[in-house]
């Protein structure tokens, strides 16, 4: 017998037909954080009942409202038909409230009630993949930010939390399972072949972190053991015949839950702790309390089907998705302003959990590299805006590297500047002090003010100013008596962003030391700079040495020092901070590489440059040391990225940019040939595989070896690359190879093609590999290759992985194609954002993000992607595309 959540009958409610207004062509108006006000009633209890349906799902919903301040009460809702309405059991006419396109408004209401709402929606209709959704014949639901106005109305902002308990109605045997938040307290089966279940969480949470989810699934069971002994049952629900692909996200989950109690003392508080795995899915994965929902693709592994980044991702998303119980959900944010304060702590969390598990210095160097290929780019461009933001049209375009990245970098500077003890005594004042509240970033480094006696006033400016600061470090001698000190002087500078041109100094932690050519001369140092200028004193040293800055990158800044080629080859060598010993390396690079885009670019062939010796000598030095670890290794052999090219040697040809990095790959591969065959005949594994971080960091090097011969065409390299192919026990060799024998060319790349895809068309997730290989290619007929893979059977253009892998890998790993002088690449790329636009706007505009980098071309390509984006505007394209083609465009 089916348990009965509310005494009315759903089936008894008329129909009511409301007639919405049309969309107008009036401008759309911002969100703009200082007209914040707080929600005007109280909602202390949510109850919902779903009868679920794919074409017509009815939602009732019971909330339990007391009034706190004047006001109309106003509900949002999008996309959802309105049953009826009701006040404390009575059915209220169509006169006494309002529905517009976006809100429910009760004009008349107590100040106390119970408000019964009936809706009714499409499920099997909603491509956004925002709100109640189907994706592979399950329900799913994915509400942040603002998806749950989707499925009823609801005071939809992160400061409205209740306790919800949800009743889940469905066909039995099309959907044998069925999911929502927190603790199951109730199941069985009722008449016509349907069943139910009863969720009950006792956590009040804003309806973001709602979920549910039901359908066939395979499910891989476990259990954790609390710090104070309670076990907690774990459950990964995958689609089957998937369950032993979920085995690497359980061990990932055991670890995270055990690392969070160890580093933060945090313990988890409910009765399970539940996964689900989704093809269909905007995002990477989403935090709803107790339901995890996970794109597949961040989920599921094995040897076969996945890489070592692969592993390496699932990993962390696993980590930071349960991190975000404490970071997130016990305490989330009190408007969607506040994102970074949930975002920015939770990636930290995750980057330091990572660094745990994989080795602090090479987890430093990947999350730097991730932060200057995105974030450093979009501090840098049209879309610049400070880690809290002042006003957006759609939140949505808000889940940014500036929020993610840089937020998680500012933790980062707290802790650097407090001292680890002070920190964590800040975590704890912050988990003890807002525990169940909606809070903003005053509040949590008030915390900090608490634990350390500081003012941490000044460090604000970080949150409220967008932009990469510029440092500046020079070195010189200053007489004193009666000796010869030295002094090395540091200033800031911001550039102007957009909104923003006069740039205030902000609070910058520097950690520094002086390293000779046998280590070290002084214990690091760390000077918090203030000011725009600062200059500090260190002991005279008679023996030359250089300046290691910036010890593992203590600030998001751009470093601009006066060292020399020397100095830089001595810091590859000598300095004990394993991030600045590969910075230097970086640095080095760098310059190489604007030297020969720039020459490319003005038509003539780079001059033999004299750092290039001492650059391949300290390159092959590191690579011969075994006291250094294969993945760090790997990390020395990858050059910078085109996108830290473009922002130093801006406006420039990027083609240019590519091909300045091919020049240099190959010099670096004619440099250490020998070293580099040596080395992959050594990496190759010989037992079983494994994902740990020491054999992943053996196929890493391999692969930067191979991908370096390969650089230069040596003939073996095509015979490495084929007989790996032929060989390959695991994804990461496989696909290795593959992208390997593209970049070489002949007759090899088709058939290998050809061959990987008939292997693996049946396996969704490997097939999303296949289109990003194919993407980045350089064809031979052009974009005409492109335009083909997007119209084969198999290319899903609903699908968010499928159309990252093709439109977002032609776009951001194709500079050949994608930035090609004719425009048709741009044009190509613009047709599939405004095509994803028609069914899911939040993938578009994140697509749209590729051609952010515009300002930094040369004119001729400023103009065809300038030409694009106002084709874009004029199309009327959603809020979401507007807002980013608007922002780029400068309108």
């Amino acid at each position: 017998m089916r348990a009965i959540i509310f005494a009315h009958n759903i089936a008894a409610s008329p129909i009511l037909t409301h007639i919405l207004p049309m969309k107008t062509d009036a401008a759309p108006k911002p969100t703009r954080l200082e007209d914040y006000t707080p929600f005007n009633f109280d909602l202390s209890e949510s109850r919902f009942d779903f009868r679920l349906d794919p074409r017509q799902t009815t939602v009732r919903s019971l909330l339990s409202l007391t009034r706190t301040a004047p006001g109309p009460l106003v509900l949002d809702g999008e996309n959802i038909d309105l049953v009826s309405v009701e006040i404390d059991g009575r059915l209220l006419k169509r006169t006494a409230y309002r529905v517009t396109q976006t809100q429910l408004i009760l004009d008349d209401v107590p100040d106390q009630f119970a408000l019964n709402i009936t809706t009714r929606c499409d499920p099997s209709a909603n491509t956004t993949l925002m709100g109640l959704y189907v994706s592979g014949g399950r329900f799913c639901t994915q509400c942040e930010a603002e998806g749950f106005r989707r499925i009823t109305y609801y005071p939809d902002r992160p400061d409205v939390m209740s306790e919800f308990t949800v009743l889940i109605d469905a066909d039995k045997a099309a959907y044998p399972t069925l999911l929502a938040n927190g603790n199951m307290i109730e199941a069985g089966d009722i008449d016509g072949g349907r069943h139910y279940a009863i969720w009950h969480d006792p956590f009040p949470k804003p309806c973001y972190l709602f979920a549910l989810v039901a359908g066939e699934f395979d499910r891989l069971d476990d259990s954790f053991i609390t710090m104070n002994g309670r076990t907690i049952p774990l459950e990964i629900y995958v689609d089957p015949g998937d369950a032993p692909k979920a085995a690497y996200a359980m061990d990932s989950l055991k670890r995270s839950m055990a690392w969070d109690e160890r580093a933060f003392g945090r313990e988890y508080d409910l009765d399970r702790f539940m996964i689900v795995a989704v093809r269909d899915f905007n995002f990477g994965a989403m935090e709803n309390k107790g339901l995890n929902i996970f794109n597949s693709s961040l989920l599921l592994a094995d040897a076969q089907t996945a890489t070592d980044l692969n592993f390496e991702r699932i990993e962390s998303v696993v980590a930071h998705e349960y991190f975000h119980n404490w970071t997130g959900n016990r305490i989330t944010c009190r408007d969607w302003f506040q994102l970074c304060l949930k975002e920015g702590f939770t990636v930290f969390r995750d980057q330091e959990f990572s660094a745990d598990q994989r080795g602090a210095a090479v987890q430093r160097i990947k999350d730097v590299r991730a932060l200057r290929a995105r974030q450093f780019a979009e501090d840098n461009g049209p879309l610049a805006h400070p880690v809290r933001p002042t006003e957006y049209l759609k939140i949505d375009n808000f889940y940014t590297a500036t929020i993610y990245e840089k937020g998680a970098e500012l933790i980062r500077m707290l802790k650097t500047w407090l001292g680890d003890a002070t920190f964590r005594k800040g975590c704890d004042i912050y988990f003890d002090r807002l525990d169940g509240t909606a809070a903003t970033v005053e509040q949590f480094i008030a915390c900090f003010e608490a634990a350390s006696g500081e003012d941490m006033h000044p460090f604000m400016q970080w949150y409220h100013q967008a932009g990469t600061p510029r440092l500046t470090v020079e070195r010189h001698q200053t007489p004193t008596s009666p000796v010869i000190s030295q002094v090395v002087s540091f200033s800031q500078m911001t550039p102007p962003t957009p909104g923003q041109a006069d740039k205030a100094p902000l609070m910058i932690p520097i950690r520094w030391q002086a390293i000779g050519d046998d280590g070290p001369l002084m214990d690091p140092q760390l000077t918090v700079m203030t000011t725009d200028t600062q200059t500090v004193s260190y002991p005279r040293f008679d023996v030359p040495h250089s300046l290691s800055i910036m010890q593992g990158f203590s600030a998001p800044a751009i470093l601009r020092s006066d060292a020399t080629t020397e100095d830089l080859i001595r810091l590859m060598g000598q300095d004990p901070d394993a991030f600045n010993r590969w910075e230097a390396g970086q640095t080095l690079a760098r310059r190489l590489l604007v030297d020969c885009a720039r020459a490319l670019e003005s038509g003539t062939m780079p001059e033999p440059d004299p750092a290039l010796g001492a650059f391949f000598g300290a390159l092959g030095k590191t690579l011969r040391d075994d006291s250094f670890d294969d993945a760090f290794k790997a990390l020395v052999l990858t050059q910078p990225t085109g996108m830290e090219v473009l922002m130093a040697a801006a406006p420039i040809d990027p083609i240019a940019v590519s091909e300045a990095g091919d020049w240099l790959a190959r010099a670096v591969a004619d440099g250490l040939r020998n070293d580099l065959l040596q080395t992959y005949a050594a990496m190759k594994d010989s037992g079983p595989f494994s994902p740990d971080a020491a054999s992943a960091g053996r196929r890493a090097l391999k692969g930067r070896c191979l991908s370096l011969l390969a650089a230069r065409f040596d003939p073996l390299a095509a015979s490495l690359a084929a007989q790996q192919l032929d060989d390959a026990t695991n994804m990461t060799d496989e696909i290795g190879a593959l992208i390997t024998l593209s970049r070489l060319g002949g007759q090899r790349v088709e058939s290998s093609m050809e061959s990987f895809f008939e292997k693996w068309k049946d396996q969704p997730l490997v097939l999303d590999k296949y289109y990003s290989v194919q993407a980045m290619r350089h064809h031979a007929d052009g974009i005409h290759a492109i335009i083909r893979l997007a119209e084969t059977p198999t290319y899903e253009r609903s699908n968010p992985n499928r159309v990252r892998a093709l439109v977002g890998g032609f776009a951001m790993g194709n500079v050949r194609l994608f930035h090609r002088l004719d425009g048709s690449g741009y044009r190509f790329f613009a047709d599939q954002v405004l095509d994803m636009d028609g069914r899911n706007p939040s993938v578009a505009a994140r697509l749209l993000g590729a051609f952010e980098i515009w300002r930094k071309l040369d004119a001729k390509r400023q103009q065809l992607i300038r030409d694009q984006l106002d084709r874009i505007i004029a199309t009327r394209p959603s809020k979401n595309v507007l807002e980013i083609a608007q922002r780029m465009r400068g309108a």
